[in-house]
């Protein structure tokens, strides 16, 4: 008898999206944030016709953050996502995240920083534990020397030191 996946079909199809193209999730972990955490992670947003909406369906269930590393990651993940608008997304970029599996435009699927420094606020909100100068300081180095691999049980890659290598 069939086992039942243990991660819904939208979460493993991004992921599986996430690596096709080759980012390198540095950091990943499902979380569910209430109410008061959304309003806070849109806080720009507020007053916005959309914001209620944004909030809600943030607060709606259980997600997946990632802190993704790529050459130009946020262009290029922005470009894998698709138009905001799932309508255009459908019909101008199919393949994209959200033209696969967009709902509506707040129920988009997936959401991405639109800048460097949005990302650094973002990944501070999701991962405080997150040291962003640190990473880029000793783990990135080694990750452009492609000294990575993939961990499936952790849903991350992770660096593959010189004395590691040996044992491995």
């Amino acid at each position: 008898r069939p086992s039942r996946p243990s991660t819904p079909l939208f979460p493993q199809a991004v992921h599986a999206a996430i690596l096709r193209h080759r980012f390198l999730i540095v950091r990943a972990k499902e979380l569910r944030c209430g109410p008061e955490q959304s309003r806070r992670f849109y806080r720009e947003h507020a007053g916005r016709f959309f914001y209620q909406r944004l909030v809600e369906f943030m607060a709606s269930g259980p997600m997946w953050a990632y802190i993704l590393a790529h050459e130009n990651a946020v262009p290029r993940w922005r470009s894998l996502m698709g138009p905001t608008k799932v309508f255009r997304a459908r019909h101008s970029d199919p393949d994209s995240i959200r033209g696969a599996y967009g709902l509506t435009d707040t129920r988009n699927t997936t959401h991405g920083s639109d800048s460097p420094a949005s990302a650094s606020r973002e990944i501070a909100f999701f991962f405080p534990e997150f040291d962003e100068q640190r990473w880029y300081e000793q783990d990135e180095p080694w990750l452009r020397r492609g000294q990575v691999f993939y961990s499936p049980e952790e849903h991350v890659h992770r660096v593959l030191r010189a004395h590691e290598a040996e044992v491995t």
